[in-house]
């Protein structure tokens, strides 16, 4: 953000620290043990419907992006259960810019198994799966530690296994989770039917992110009425974070939801004068730096103000010598290379967009190249069997109103004079195979 703006505006609220995923042994203590975690939290209560209405009390809404109330996707797979059901736990984090998951795997192993063992008691599943990259290697080390630890101490719960995935953007959506463990590739699936329907051999699957479940992992012990000292009415709790981009610290935070995106930037440190932030990774929103200090994490307000969703909980700082429009480019062409291959919207209509795109970023486009993105981006909207198409441009629409005066400099002019690295992760290079 420019010092113009930090010297304006009011002064921001105290950097927005919470410590309850991350509460424990230090970082670099490699993963809690199965000792010490229960030495810290206490046994493990035994899931059941007092759960869900517990879940329901607190409020806690799914951490992998979409906020649903997690109550009541558990209490979907529990009324079709009949112990049948499976529960997943969702690791696959395909975000490039996102390291919230397998950074909670790797050190916090014990609080996620314990809150999906919660979720299979809940709904009456016969058996737990853990679902990670192939690209998590620390992860799955954590994990398959923690299991051994909970076999050789007798831990009594259902049989857990885990299954690997190839690292790609679309491979964590629920159905193409069923598809990848019931033996086919990790592409979704046409629906009808829901995984809670019908999900891995046939029977009702809850794939639920693992950060949500070590969100229930807490609730259980401590209750709702805890989970409900941070946060708003609306947004209770605290979330996980990863900052990244213009800043000097960065990495995963935990910070409570009654937060302002200003209070989280003091956690990372700004390192210098930012031109805007993208908020929810590459399927968020692009948000002018004057916006920033005092924009609210609340769900609510972000949608209704400013359109906008914390979605996995990134937040990339742009500095002030890039470009939006080479950046927003950029994103879109890795999106459109993720196709799954299925749909015409995606496998056309991104190939387009992403072309063209990437032809106005090298100052080699006219303004009726934009005309056609903005057509083409009316047509795939809300198409798709994973609505693949709906997040690429979700975040491309946003860049071309908040960096609207890029945009001219690359239509009207020899390009851009911005051309300093983002300081964004790159995405790894994808893997071969969907499996």
């Amino acid at each position: 953000m420019t010092a113009e703006v930090m010297s304006a505006a009011p002064p921001v609220a105290a950097p927005a620290t919470a410590s309850r995923l991350l509460a424990g042994p230090a970082w670099s203590a490699d993963h809690e043990r199965l000792a010490e975690h229960c030495h810290r939290l206490g046994l493990r209560p035994e899931g059941g419907e007092w759960l869900l209405r517990s879940l329901q009390d607190s409020g806690l809404g799914g951490r992998g992006g979409a906020w649903f109330p997690t109550w009541r996707k558990w209490a979907l797979v529990a009324q079709r259960s009949q112990g049948r059901s499976v529960v997943v736990a969702n690791a696959s984090e395909g975000e490039p810019l996102s390291a919230k998951d397998r950074t909670l795997v790797e050190l916090r192993p014990h609080l996620v198994l314990d809150g999906a063992v919660l979720a299979a008691e809940t709904v009456g599943a016969r058996e737990v799966v853990v679902y990670l990259s192939r690209g998590a290697r620390a992860a799955h080390h954590a994990i398959a530690r923690a299991l051994g630890e909970r076999r050789d101490a007798g831990v009594s719960e259902p049989p857990i296994r885990i299954v690997r995935t190839a690292h790609r953007y679309i491979a964590g959506e629920s159905s193409a989770v069923v598809r990848r463990i019931s033996g086919g590739p990790s592409k979704p699936q046409f629906a009808p039917p829901s995984p809670s329907q019908r999900g891995i051999g046939g029977e009702p699957t809850l794939v639920q992110n693992v950060e949500t479940l070590a969100h229930v992992a807490l609730i259980a012990r401590r209750g709702s009425a805890w989970f409900r000292e941070l946060g708003t009415v609306g947004s209770p709790g605290s979330t996980l974070m990863t900052l990244c981009g213009n800043v000097g610290r960065p990495g995963v935070y935990e910070v409570d939801l009654a937060a302002e995106v200003g209070g989280v930037l003091q956690l990372a440190g700004i390192r210098s004068a930012g031109a805007a932030a993208l908020l929810g990774g590459y399927f968020g929103t692009w948000l002018a730096a004057d916006t920033l200090p005092h924009l609210p994490l609340d769900a609510a307000a972000l949608g209704e103000g400013h359109g906008a969703s914390l979605g996995c909980g990134v937040l990339a700082v742009l500095p002030e010598e890039a470009c939006g429009i080479i950046e927003a480019a950029r994103i879109v062409s890795y999106l459109a290379a993720q196709t799954a291959g299925q749909c015409g919207p995606c496998v056309h209509g991104l190939k387009a967009i992403a072309a063209t795109m990437t032809r106005v970023a090298s100052a080699e486009a006219v303004p009726a190249d934009i005309d056609r993105v903005r057509q083409w981006m009316r047509l795939v909207r809300g198409r798709g069997v994973c609505r693949h198409p709906d997040g690429a441009i979700s975040q491309l629409g946003s860049a071309l109103v908040v960096f609207a005066d890029h945009l001219g400099a690359h239509l009207d002019g020899p390009g851009c004079v911005k051309r300093h690295n983002s300081g964004f992760p790159r995405p790894p290079r994808s893997a071969r195979g969907w499996r």
